[in-house]
Formats: structure tokens, C-alpha cells, sequence
């Protein structure tokens, strides 16, 4: 018997570099001359309605950046913002295509990410190909760490909470996962997870 119904994964820090985080919101802002400690101070108060998807991305970006008049437009800030995603270097999006291939179990995402940049993730990089589920937060309307997205999770999947597998890169993720009585890895590395998956059966 497989060991698990369903393993989800996150998306940055494991499949593809962070889409949004401090590194790629610093050199964003670099590139178009903007001070970082005034846009972070906007950011703070807009992010988590952009990743639940309660703010659109226009709204996001007119909070934080177009308050004032810009020599470039909507356009190419977000199209600046897309530009950070790349695929993880020692990341497992590996794994998860040959997992998909296995067929053997349900296979989804769990994770943080606005609408405008999760789509152009999934999309641009083949993710969306190997899921059957997506609890994206911004599809979701709720965030990581918290409880209520591991348990919207479960209710929707309808399986034993220790029939699913998660995968994060952050410790605070996974013991959140851990607290509702799932199975979870913190990533370290391709090679490290190859380990932890051969050990627990799954591959």
C-alpha cells in the first residue's frame, strides 16, 4: 500500500525560487530606482489581501508603487515581478514530474502566492501539468502559517490528515502541518528529499 493518499507541495523555496519575497522585491525595486523601506512599509499593509486574493493585482500595485505618477507603467512592474521566477536550482520540481508519472497517489500544491504571479508560476514553469489540486492561498483566501489552510485542505480532500505528505522549505510551514496531524518534510535540497521520500516508501 502507498504510504500516502495525497502530497502537496510548496511552490517557492522547493519547485522555483520565491516570486515575491525580499531578494526579488529588492532588486525589482533597484531597477527602478525606488526606495525599498517606503515600498516594504506599503507592502506590509497590501500583502496579505493580495496573496488571499482579496485585492487585485492593480490595487496591490497602485498601493505600493502608483500612488505617484511613474515614468513606467503597471505593466512593466508586474512583468518585472514575473521576471523573478525562475526555476530552483537543487529544487524538487523533479520530483514532482516523476512522482506525477508514478501516478501512484493525488499530487497538489499548498502555498503563499498572489493570483497574478501563482498563475504565471504554474503556467510558465508546467507545474499546473502534475497537479490535481492547487490550495493556493490566493484561490483559498487563506495564508501559511495558519491552521485554517492545512484544515481546508483536509476537509476538501476528504482523507485522514496522516495520509498526506507535505513538503516545505520553512520550518514554521511544516510544523504548522505537523500540528493538524500531517506528514511534513522541510526541504533541503533534491538529494536530501530523494532521501526522506525513499524512506518513508514513496519512492
Amino acid at each position: 500500500m502507498f504510504p500516502f493518499d495525497v502530497i502537496l507541495f510548496d511552490v517557492g523555496g522547493v519547485l522555483l525560487t520565491n516570486g515575491w519575497d525580499h531578494r526579488e522585491r529588492a532588486a525589482v525595486l533597484d531597477r527602478f530606482h525606488l526606495d525599498r523601506a517606503e515600498f516594504e512599509a506599503r507592502h506590509a499593509t497590501q500583502n496579505d489581501a493580495w496573496e488571499r486574493d482579496v485585492i487585485a493585482v492593480k490595487d496591490y500595485l497602485e498601493a505600493t508603487v502608483f500612488y505617484v505618477p511613474r515614468s513606467f507603467s503597471q505593466d512593466d512592474f508586474l512583468n518585472a515581478i514575473c521576471a523573478q521566477s525562475q526555476l530552483l536550482e537543487d529544487g524538487a520540481l523533479g520530483i514532482l514530474g516523476e512522482l506525477a508519472a508514478s501516478d501512484k497517489c493525488m499530487l497538489g500544491v499548498l502555498n503563499n502566492e498572489a493570483r497574478a504571479t501563482n498563475d504565471y508560476r504554474f503556467e510558465t514553469f508546467g507545474i499546473r501539468e502534475h497537479l490535481q489540486v492547487a490550495f493556493s492561498s490566493c484561490y483559498v483566501g487563506l495564508r501559511k502559517p495558519g491552521s485554517a489552510i492545512y484544515l481546508r485542505a483536509l476537509d476538501i480532500l476528504g482523507v485522514r490528515p496522516e495520509r498526506v505528505l507535505f513538503i516545505d522549505d520553512r520550518e514554521e510551514n511544516t510544523v504548522a502541518a505537523e500540528a493538524v496531524g500531517m506528514k511534513a518534510i522541510q526541504f533541503q535540497g533534491a538529494a536530501a528529499l530523494r532521501s526522506e521520500l525513499a524512506k518513508l516508501g514513496v519512492m
